[in-house]
């Protein structure tokens, strides 16, 4: 699927799915710079979308905001893309804190965010609370499990317990090293570096996922997500390709199956992250590659 200069053309294969080809699905947007947010309140503005296993939760918060979660089902990440972005973490009785450009995970249970000068704050969630999943507008896209995505097995517990983890994204690039890729027992996520200028249409990257979705997350930039569904049995169920431009901040989930490549056409800096629920095995087995891997274990092979 990827040119031999791509380091993902060395990953682990594995079996093909079992998934029947007549069941696909469309992408999943959500633009957060043209549809209104789902909460706008005391911490700030706020938009919500899912996957079949995953929610993301962006938000522009205020001084002061304060992110708090009762009773939290599992482990779920918080992102803080921007520098000067302080940040106070508390839960099971830590307090940590961040000066921001860093990655939280945070433990299930009770636990708050809370942002000084307030700013850009992404948190992605399992799809495992209800509460979080009623507040995403496309959430009836998902009112039956999607046949071709397995049901969703968190990964095992971390050794050390559950707690607080904090990480820098200050990480430098690395040979032989794809992007800088985190996880927990229920979240991926692979934040590479900006990308400065548009890029070069004549070394693309077209490849697909047999059994999950891959969240785009567009922090910076213009993106066009370019995919192409295969064909089913029925040629009523055929789908055209695609080829959705969208702005940043946004969330493109790209169903599995489906062939897809992004580029990015701004003149300046573009950033994207890919999230995928749970973490993916064939990153995983890559050494070196999930640089927190020594924490969480992988589940059996």
């Amino acid at each position: 699927m990827y040119d031999k200069a791509d380091l993902r053309s060395t990953l682990a294969g594995k079996a093909a799915s079992a998934a029947p080809v007549d069941q696909l699905y469309d992408a999943e947007y959500g633009l957060f710079y043209r549809d209104p947010p789902v909460e706008d309140d005391a911490n700030g503005k706020s938009w919500y979308v899912r996957g079949q296993n995953f929610i993301i939760a962006y938000s522009e918060a205020l001084p002061g905001a304060t992110f708090e979660r009762l009773g939290q089902a599992d482990e779920y990440m918080v992102l803080l893309p921007d520098a000067d972005t302080p940040a106070t973490a508390s839960a099971g009785g830590q307090d940590v804190q961040s000066d921001g450009y860093a990655l939280f995970i945070m433990p299930p249970g009770d636990g708050r965010l809370t942002l000084e000068k307030g700013g850009r704050i992404v948190r992605i969630f399992s799809a495992q609370s209800p509460d979080l999943v009623a507040k995403c507008p496309n959430a009836g896209a998902y009112a039956a499990q999607h046949a071709n995505i397995p049901a969703f097995q968190p990964w095992p517990q971390p050794p050390g317990g559950y707690k607080i983890r904090h990480y820098s994204l200050d990480v430098p690039a690395e040979p032989g090293r794809f992007g800088r890729i985190w996880r927990c027992t229920t979240i991926m996520v692979n934040i590479p570096n900006k990308q400065k200028g548009p890029r070069d249409l004549t070394k693309v990257s077209p490849h697909h996922h047999d059994d999950f979705e891959q969240c785009s997350l567009a922090l910076e930039g213009i993106w066009q997500h370019h995919m192409r569904w295969p064909w089913a049995v029925d040629m009523n169920k055929w789908h055209d390709d695609e080829h959705t431009e969208v702005q940043s901040p946004s969330v493109t989930v790209i169903p599995a199956q489906v062939i897809h490549t992004s580029t990015w056409h701004s003149p300046d800096e573009s950033q994207l992250v890919d999230i995928f629920a749970p973490p993916r095995v064939d990153f995983s087995l890559k050494p070196g590659w999930v640089l927190n891997e020594g924490e969480y274990p992988m589940p059996p092979q």
